[in-house]
């Protein structure tokens, strides 16, 4: 997925810049960090609802695997879907 890109006024730039290094290592970290937290969460919210489901067999040890299994089960919405209903 691209990410769109924001282009920073001169002074949005200069503000930012007076608290972080480099912008770009910034935002970077910070995606990497909200999608490890939302990952954990969705682990710990989808974890018990896979071991009370008795049509599941096995739930994998791997998190890419796990949260493919999640979003493949047609109980899963995104957030998108979910402000929707």
């Amino acid at each position: 997925m691209d990410i769109a890109k924001r282009t920073l006024t001169t002074t949005e730039e200069s503000i930012f810049k007076d608290n972080q290094a480099d912008v770009q290592t910034w935002v970077t970290n910070a995606i990497n960090g909200k999608i490890y937290a939302v990952k954990k969460r969705m682990i710990n919210h989808w974890t018990p609802i896979l071991m009370a489901d008795e049509s599941v067999e096995s739930i994998p040890a791997n998190e890419d695997e796990l949260i493919a299994l999640i979003v493949a089960r047609d109980d899963y919405t995104n957030r998108a879907d979910r402000d929707k209903e």
